[in-house]
């Protein structure tokens, strides 16, 4: 079970750190990125700025209906960390795939270098 966390936590994060490393993130990137910031905040992680700024930036690009839609993804992040039966899953989800968004590109570079040789 526990390989398996971790292979997709893998997975999670090569995904995560191609799409930071592009221009500009996906929809669905961008509702991942808000998910990662709610869990961040959640959780008490103290240096989301590069998050902050990702989520910014695209955010202004996005139709109103993804917009709002990460506002929700946001506060379901939130909402989970705050549940006591769900802090390993919680916390392993910021720990891999969020990574990529709270890292910055040349981090997120990396990462996904490492995790594609491994």
């Amino acid at each position: 079970m526990k390989t398996a966390a971790i292979v997709l936590a893998a997975l999670g994060l090569a995904i995560a750190g191609a799409a930071v490393a592009s221009d500009h993130l996906t929809d669905v990137d961008y509702l991942k990125a808000n998910r990662c910031r709610g869990l961040a905040e959640g959780l008490g992680v103290g240096d989301t700025a590069t998050l902050d700024s990702v989520i910014k930036t695209e955010g202004r690009s996005r139709v109103e209906t993804i917009y709002t839609r990460g506002q929700e993804e946001l506060a379901r992040g939130k909402r989970d960390a705050s549940k006591t039966d769900l802090k390993e899953r919680v916390s392993a989800e910021l720990n891999g795939p969020c990574m990529a968004f709270l890292g910055g590109a040349k981090a997120t570079a990396s990462m996904a270098k490492d995790v594609s040789t491994h």
